[in-house]
């Protein structure tokens, strides 16, 4: 591929789960080395992480606009190619806006932004900059999730007569039955987190599978959340109707209530011929399923498997992979459209899925408020 791309870093510093997932991820194949960013807001801890991983303090910034100023009067040999977002949704906004403006592609957290009309002034200001964008709806770097996709799309399963995507989760309980946690935590505050908690945080990566592995738009929703209490403003838990292309029906299913649950995305997708289902539990199992034949199991590395399945295997079979591998592929993905080389489209999530995200998250959010009724997704 050449030479590494140079990245910055926003966010993701200490103590931080997701910085620690994107810098490894960047770095698996290759494509990219980390020179420098803003990966805490108290300058003291920026000054001491960067250290910790080995970069120069020149190239740590107090914010994104000392960045983006030191970066550009650096000659473009060195200076970042792309920057990762790794902020609080609040500040993705913004700070994409600022990074294509001057040139700089950019991965980005999900979700996308904190209003659908954000998203859409962002999809305007990408296709002025020329520049890429991927957003990290991580699951859909699984090899075995792609392995779904393609399958779909070469007619494996027949036509597509259901659909159905749970994401369990259970970390919220600490918080929410406190009321001095559930009002001082981010996630549960809109200002920082947008209107929705849960289906803004982990129903998107729900909607985002259904569409992804299946090729289906979905059309329309009819949303029902749960606050738990009258002081919480923000939804922890939800289920969604679904009417999709073809007059494809289905259910989305999101919580962070749901108690002893750590993880729990599932998607399974059902056709005339056969059903698909694959688990993010248990990341290398692909199930098959055929009207009266046996269940088969389709596992990552075998040649059975597509070639933008085996494209994003790393190991023999076997060798399980995990989350910092389908976050590797994403990355690996979006550096082939930075050096403007062929790629594939299941590669990266683009402008397109954080987009169609935020209008699910708004019309979900509307569909609950006007008494549970059907909502038309745009695009």
């Amino acid at each position: 591929m050449g030479k590494k791309i140079k990245l910055g870093v926003l966010g993701g510093g200490k103590n931080s789960l997701i910085g620690v997932l994107h810098r490894v991820a960047s770095t698996m194949n290759d494509s990219y080395e980390v020179v420098g960013g803003v990966f805490n807001s108290k300058w003291d801890d920026n000054l001491s992480f960067s250290e910790n991983i080995g970069l120069p303090p020149n190239r740590v910034y107090k914010d994104i606009d000392a960045l983006i100023s030191a970066e550009l009067k650096l000659p473009e040999a060195e200076r970042m190619q792309a920057v990762s977002i790794l902020t609080p949704n609040y500040l993705h906004y913004e700070m994409t806006k600022k990074l294509l403006e001057n040139g700089f592609h950019v991965i980005c957290e999900k979700p996308f932004t904190t209003t659908y009309q954000e998203a859409k002034t962002l999809y305007d200001t990408l296709k002025k900059s020329k520049k890429a964008l991927g957003i990290t709806y991580t699951y859909t770097g699984y090899p075995m999730v792609r392995q779904m996709r393609e399958m779909i799309l070469k007619g494996a399963i027949g036509k597509i007569q259901k659909v159905d995507a749970q994401y369990y989760q259970g970390w919220i309980n600490s918080i929410i039955h406190d009321p001095e946690k559930r009002t001082s935590t981010w996630r549960l505050n809109p200002e920082k987190s947008g209107i929705s908690c849960c289906i803004g945080d982990i129903g998107t990566h729900a909607f985002n599978m259904i569409e992804y592995v299946s090729g289906l738009k979905i059309e329309s929703i009819l949303a029902d959340l749960n606050h738990l209490y009258p002081d919480n403003k923000m939804d922890i838990d939800g289920t969604v109707l679904l009417r999709c292309t073809n007059n494809t029906k289905g259910v989305l299913r999101a919580s962070q209530i749901a108690t002893g649950e750590e993880n729990n995305l599932s998607v399974k997708i059902y056709g005339d011929k056969a059903g698909i289902k694959w688990e993010q539990e248990n990341p290398n199992y692909l199930y098959f399923m055929e009207e009266g034949k046996p269940l088969q199991v389709l596992k990552p590395g075998h040649q059975y498997n597509s070639e933008l399945s085996l494209a994003g295997t790393k190991l023999p079979p076997g060798h399980p992979e995990g989350i910092f591998d389908a976050m590797g592929n994403i990355y690996h993905g979006m550096a082939k459209a930075i050096n403007n080389q062929p790629y594939n489209s299941g590669e990266f999530p683009n402008i397109m899925d954080g987009l169609r995200g935020m209008d699910f998250i708004e019309k979900a959010v509307e569909s609950h408020q006007k008494g549970n009724i059907w909502i038309n997704i745009e695009n």
